[in-house]
């Protein structure tokens, strides 16, 4: 093993002292090919062009002597230090950071970023990069060649953003582009470049709120609402003023729940949700961090869907349209929910293979059809029978009682010897209180599914 590695990051300023004093006495030099150009490299150390990180570790740990990697910016911020630590290396290293390329980037777009989010696509992630950049309202892309600006840009076509496009940072070729994101394919782009996609339903700060406090987060969060599966009122303007009508056609909240499990989307993922209503299930999704595609075919449910997603400050892509026509040319899922169309609209969704799948059937009939469809595309399936019914105040005026039988967590009504008008009370209480009683109770079919049975 080298007697010392140093793993100096360089953003194109001066050498501080001690990564100067370290370059200077290194008998191997580990960089990019531009970097062992520009540096004062001494004339007697072995070069090596960083291409494939590992190859250079498993020569540096052969080495015998000083040995520097010279990375970009701050080396231990999606940089080669992760790598340059693996345990079959066997390197200790010492690091000597300078300003990472994203907060130069940030910098040279005069931005703050501590509610951003990075991501990087080496490795092929670029698209879950760009359903990164569809979901959030400030995004910084560190691009690799073939997985650039343009390629980028491409795969968020039809969504509105602003791209910065940083080249060559701290080089004297540096270079700083603004454009919007239509136009960017129409560009050449060098490597390297660090992109900021900027744009969208981002949440809007509380008043006097200066900072955010939690890096990756929207100034403002965690946000007035709390939690999940909201009740649906809180949905499409209901008690809202100024707003329209509220969320009848939103599923139960424990439905939306356990869809809400079965999805399991998260940053990164795209999820179709197919014959949307007003947008609840689409707006909690999104919540999670993933990208959301809703496709409705009523007019009136897609600007309801725009009201929640703006309320919520999440970004929902809205599709007006229906049927297997409509999915063509939407970008491809990892997961999808299909709150109505039944068997039709989920052998459409399956045709694209998303990894997940989540239907909900309004008959038994109709279940069966499509538990049909997604097994018979080789999913995993599984389904349930979901039946809720609320406790409510009971009315002043006490009604017939007839006993309950507590089962599970829940108030079973025993069987009556004649059938009871109204509600059934729970239990009665002495005075005005009347107690509680059961409200109507709701039942819902699910179906899903998921690839790797």
């Amino acid at each position: 093993m080298a007697d010392r590695i140093t793993v100096i990051g360089w953003d194109g300023t001066p050498l501080t002292e001690a990564a100067g004093a370290a370059l200077a006495a290194a008998t191997l030099v580990a960089g990019a090919p531009y970097q062992l150009n520009a540096l004062p490299v001494p004339a007697g150390a072995e070069r090596i062009a960083l291409g494939s990180v590992q190859l250079a570790a498993r020569r540096i740990a052969e080495h015998r002597g000083a040995a520097v990697v010279v990375a970009e910016g701050d080396p231990g911020f999606f940089g080669v230090v992760r790598t340059l630590r693996r345990p079959e290396y066997g390197l200790e290293l010492e690091v000597l950071p300078a300003v990472s390329s994203v907060a130069a980037a940030f910098a040279r777009a005069g931005m703050p970023w501590e509610d951003a989010q990075v991501v990087s696509v080496h490795g092929g992630r670029l698209r879950r990069a760009a359903n990164i950049c569809r979901a959030h309202p400030k995004v910084a892309v560190l691009t690799a060649a073939g997985a650039g600006p343009s390629e980028l840009a491409l795969m968020l076509r039809g969504v509105h953003r602003t791209f910065v496009v940083c080249e060559g940072i701290g080089t004297p070729d540096e270079d700083v582009t603004v454009l919007t994101s239509d136009r960017v394919a129409d560009h050449l782009w060098r490597d390297p470049n660090v992109v900021l996609v900027i744009g969208g339903n981002g949440p809007q700060a509380a008043a006097g709120e200066a900072a955010g406090w939690l890096a990756g987060r929207p100034v403002g969060f965690p946000g007035a609402e709390r939690g999940w599966a909201l009740p649906a009122d809180a949905y499409a303007g209901a008690g809202r003023a100024g707003e329209g009508g509220g969320g009848p056609d939103a599923l139960p909240a424990h439905v939306r729940a356990l869809v809400l499990a079965r999805l399991g989307a998260g940053p990164g993922d795209l999820v179709w949700a197919v014959g949307a209503g007003s947008g609840a299930l689409a707006v909690e999704v999104a919540r999670f961090g993933a990208a959301v595609v809703a496709l409705e075919e009523d007019s009136a449910a897609c600007a309801r869907i725009a009201v929640n997603a703006r309320r919520f400050g999440v970004e929902v892509e809205t599709v007006h349209g229906s049927g297997p026509q409509a999915l063509g040319g939407l970008p491809e899922p990892d997961a999808a929910v299909v709150e109505s169309g039944g068997a039709e609209a989920v052998r459409a969704v399956l045709a694209r293979r998303p990894e997940r799948i989540v239907a909900v059937a309004r008959t038994f009939a109709e279940a069966e059809e499509i538990r049909a469809a997604i097994a018979g595309a080789g999913y995993r399936t599984e389904g349930a029978l979901l039946q809720s019914t609320p406790l409510q105040s009971a009315p002043a005026q006490p009604a017939p009682v007839r006993p309950a039988v507590a089962r599970s967590g829940s108030f079973v009504p025993a069987p009556p010897r004649s059938a009871p008008s109204g509600p059934v009370p729970v239990r009665e209480q002495a005075g005005p209180a009347a107690g509680l009683v059961l409200g109507a109770g709701t039942q819902t079919v699910l179906l899903w599914g998921e690839q790797g049975a």
